[in-house]
């Protein structure tokens, strides 16, 4: 199911949101244009800058000599995509539900979220990834925490979504709670398979527990969070 978009009004202007859709979207078109000159030089980029599980866990058991500088990816591999692709599925997916959220939080509480989010996400990943070698890149785990949020706040609004149906697709507007329960669902049951499944850890893929640690965490942070000052009416001001 791919989510087209919600019904559920702002009353707002998401500024944070679109500041880091543009943010995404500039370190990308970097990312390509070093990808035209050199291959090379992008899987620089993406090893020095994405988040290597193994190397965060010898930093924390002291056998390592980066110190904090092995942390620094957990923040950046935020703002790194690994295609075009990857990219579009994100932004897409944060311009539908962020900003909702930010509307709720107010701006510089919402850009909070968002990277605590991305933190959860990310010491997820790097729990049940501790030995590997792959870097792991994108703004999923943090979009997670805001459609963990969004879970919780608007069930009951509408999402409009491409529905396949076997041969054909079809467009459906299902309740937030069914479009978002579902993909965490998904998740959660990509990540067991993946876990009983993968010997190698060095290859690369889909990192389906950050995704997981980032939905959990944003539905524990929007509880813990206070809503913006001002009259709330059904998620609206």
């Amino acid at each position: 199911m791919i989510p087209i978009r919600d019904d559920q009004p702002r009353f707002t202007t998401p500024y944070v949101t679109y500041f880091i859709v543009a943010l995404n979207v500039i370190i990308f078109l970097f990312e390509f244009s070093l990808s035209l000159q050199s291959r090379a030089a992008l899987n620089d980029v993406i090893y020095q800058f994405g988040i290597i599980p193994s190397h965060i866990t010898q930093a924390i058991g002291f056998h390592s000599n980066n110190g904090f500088a092995a942390f620094i990816p957990i923040l950046t591999s935020m703002f790194l995509h690994a295609s075009w692709l990857h990219i579009i599925g994100n932004m897409w997916v944060l311009w539908i539900f962020g900003d909702n959220i930010e509307d709720y939080l107010g701006h510089f509480a919402y850009l909070l979220f968002y990277l605590f989010s991305g933190f959860a996400a990310a010491i997820t990943h790097i729990l049940l990834n501790a030995n590997s070698l792959a870097p792991t890149v994108g703004a999923s785990g943090a979009i997670a925490g805001i459609m963990g949020a969004y879970f919780v706040l608007f069930p009951k609004a509408r999402v409009l979504t491409l529905v396949p149906l076997i041969i054909f697709f079809t467009f459906w507007w299902l309740p937030a709670w069914i479009v978002l329960g579902y993909w965490f669902l998904l998740q959660f049951l990509s990540g067991a398979a993946t876990s009983i499944t993968t010997t190698n850890q060095n290859n690369g893929g889909i990192a389906f527990w950050a995704h997981v640690g980032g939905f959990v965490a944003g539905i524990i942070l929007i509880k813990l969070l206070p809503r913006r000052s001002g009259t709330y009416r059904y998620g609206t001001w």
